[in-house]
């Protein structure tokens, strides 16, 4: 399914390792990225307008989502930008605890898309959290609204940090326009452990075809793989 919407544009982050997985089958957030890979990931999210998480991780991993460097916070602060980008959760029940890190860790923006799934209650808590909530959909989130709402509050570029089933979504609605890839030098393995694209999967003839736009290795282990998705009718911003 390609969908044709105005929508900002796209990066996919992600670290996996060598056999694909982003996390060992205990689901604990072991940790990938190597010291130099993580630095890489702060210039990516100094350059972008907001960082997008789907429910698991924001339940499970619980991410700060915030610009560790002082240095690239105060370039942004130069250019007339928030210190931090927009934080945006998209989880179908928003039962996220108050004192979480997502919700605590800032300053930023922290928008939450979520379904009719989630009560009243914790949409009022949220709301005077100062989090701006967003319900579309009854049993799922409505992303094709989501990436339209992001844009009408002024979001232009996102980054999208996981998890794999909202990758996935992501890459069938054809919503994916880069993806930078950490391959690490360790196997995980396990059949139930994560990878960054989970979901029901594609069929042979939907499959996402990439093309390799770069290839960096990092000091510290391990290489970054950039990509650009093909579409066979890919959707205009």
């Amino acid at each position: 399914m390609l969908t044709k919407i105005i929508r900002p544009h796209v990066i996919l982050n992600v670290a996996v390792t060598a056999d694909g997985k982003t996390d060992t089958v205990s689901r604990k957030g072991a940790a990938i990225s190597s010291a130099e890979d993580l630095d890489r990931v702060d210039q990516l999210r100094a350059s972008v307008d907001a960082i997008m998480v789907g429910g698991r991780t924001l339940l499970e991993n619980d991410p700060r989502l915030i610009i560790r460097s002082k240095a690239l916070q105060n370039e942004r602060i130069q250019r007339g930008l928030s210190p931090n980008p927009v934080k945006v959760g998209v989880i179908t029940r928003a039962s996220i605890k108050s004192n979480s890190r997502f919700l605590t860790f800032g300053p930023a923006q922290i928008i939450i898309f979520t379904s009719r799934q989630t009560g009243q209650d914790d949409l009022i808590r949220l709301q005077k959290l100062g989090v701006r909530c967003f319900v579309l959909g009854d049993e799922r989130v409505d992303l094709i609204e989501a990436m339209h709402q992001l844009w009408e509050a002024g979001i232009r570029r996102l980054l999208v940090e996981g998890g794999g089933t909202l990758n996935s979504e992501l890459l069938r609605l054809g919503f994916v326009d880069e993806i930078s890839l950490f391959l690490s030098p360790v196997i995980f393995g396990g059949m139930d452990a994560p990878t960054f694209v989970d979901g029901q999967g594609f069929e042979l003839d939907a499959v996402v075809k990439l093309t390799l736009t770069g290839l960096e290795q990092l000091p510290g282990g391990g290489i970054v793989l950039h990509y650009l998705p093909a579409y066979e009718n890919k959707n205009q911003n």
